[in-house]
């Protein structure tokens, strides 16, 4: 029996189109926007939703006692469940302590980096509109979803194009995704607002060029990523929920959950130990431990003003990268360190972020129509 093609990242020739061979429509598919109605905070534990605390205590790691401090001293004030070790010199608590918040403003020098632009990546032409979700491959290939274009676009990080994935399923014709994510698999997955759906690309030997698979039908799938445990993570914008599911060999989703209570969410990245950062569009960055237990606010935690946080992504020492949009600024946030504004020169709309196989960090610009490629803010260390 033959095995069915791989992906053309895998070393197998024939998948995708040529960019010259492009026919995107230039029609554009809109959704209106509808503020959700925030429902009550949950986190997953065993059995289902539930609250759950960090037993462990923040000063040594050990179970904490009643009545006595780790150090044989008094017992320290009580401390939230969340991550409090993200509590930087900014945050309202700092600043209740008598220490002087160092605001995160571009020109700041003990907040701010400025990586090396080392380039730009314009959008294929095809994509009638500006870049808009954006992934990048650990050996370097760059996925991009791009204004109208009812395909995925395949780039390297020197702005080659390799080849464009054709969005469209039979009796639903073309659809212009809104995101996009590829597994540790190799499987593409892109989110499709208009139509309410998650679809994979799967590849046969009836169809070596791929055939898009609904995995999932949503109210308003938006960002999309893929966590420490290979579960798939989609934002529903409407009811204000991130859904969760692993794919079978089949593409059918198992195991599905959904965390509730967010508002507006967008974008959705991993956080440190396995946990996850979603963006909601006119509030702050919620973040959640891999139990799915909520942690806080990047905005609380830090002092941190989003003005509208859009995308997300993890560097390799664990910090979280985030766009936003209305500030214009991209910002980097560090266990116990204050926010680092990374980059704001030079950028009008940024929307997704992502960092490449070296620690190159890629934003994309929606109003400019490109990705600029920075150095990687860890050499600055």
């Amino acid at each position: 029996m033959q095995a069915p093609p791989r992906a053309p990242w895998l070393g197998w020739p024939g998948w995708g189109q040529s960019d010259q061979d492009c026919s995107c429509p230039s029609a554009v598919a809109t959704a209106d926007s509808i503020a959700p109605t925030p429902n009550s905070l949950q986190s997953w534990g065993v059995g289902g939703w539930v609250q759950k605390q960090d037993p462990t205590c923040s000063l040594c790691g050990g179970a904490p006692t009643l009545g006595s401090g780790c150090d044989g001293g008094p017992s320290p004030a009580p401390r939230p469940p969340a991550w409090t070790s993200w509590a930087s010199p900014t945050s309202a608590s700092a600043t209740a302590q008598g220490r002087c918040p160092a605001l995160d403003l571009p020109g700041g020098p003990a907040c701010c980096r400025w990586p090396r632009l080392l380039g730009q990546i314009p959008v294929p032409a095809a994509a009638t509109g500006g870049p808009q979700g954006l992934h990048c491959s650990p050996d370097g290939l760059l996925f991009l979803t791009a204004g109208a274009a009812p395909c995925v676009h395949v780039l390297d990080l020197e702005g080659r194009s390799i080849c464009h994935l054709p969005c469209y399923v039979p009796g639903v014709g073309a659809f212009v995704p809104e995101d996009v994510v590829v597994t540790a698999a190799g499987l593409v997955v892109v989110s499709d607002l208009v139509h309410g759906a998650v679809r994979a690309l799967q590849h046969t030997t009836q169809a070596p060029q791929g055939r898009w698979v609904t995995v999932g039908s949503f109210s308003a799938p938006r960002g999309l990523a893929v966590d420490a445990f290979g579960r798939l993570l989609v934002t529903d914008y409407v009811p204000g929920a991130v859904h969760s599911f692993t794919l079978g060999p089949d593409l059918a989703p198992l195991a599905p959950a959904s965390l509730l209570g967010l508002e507006g969410p967008c974008w959705v990245g991993l956080a440190p130990d396995g946990g996850l950062a979603v963006s909601e569009e006119f509030g702050d960055v919620q973040l959640f431990g891999s139990a799915r237990q909520p942690l806080g606010s990047l905005g609380d935690l830090t002092g941190h003003p989003f003005g509208s946080p859009a995308g997300v992504c993890t560097d390799a020492a664990g910090g979280v990268i985030v766009a936003d949009q209305r500030r214009r600024q991209v910002t980097l946030f560090r266990q116990a360190r204050e926010p680092i504004c990374l980059v704001s020169e030079g950028l009008r709309r940024p929307l997704g972020v992502a960092c490449g196989p070296q620690g190159q960090l890629l934003v994309a610009d929606a109003e400019d129509g490109d990705i600029k490629v920075y150095q990687s803010h860890l050499e600055l260390d």
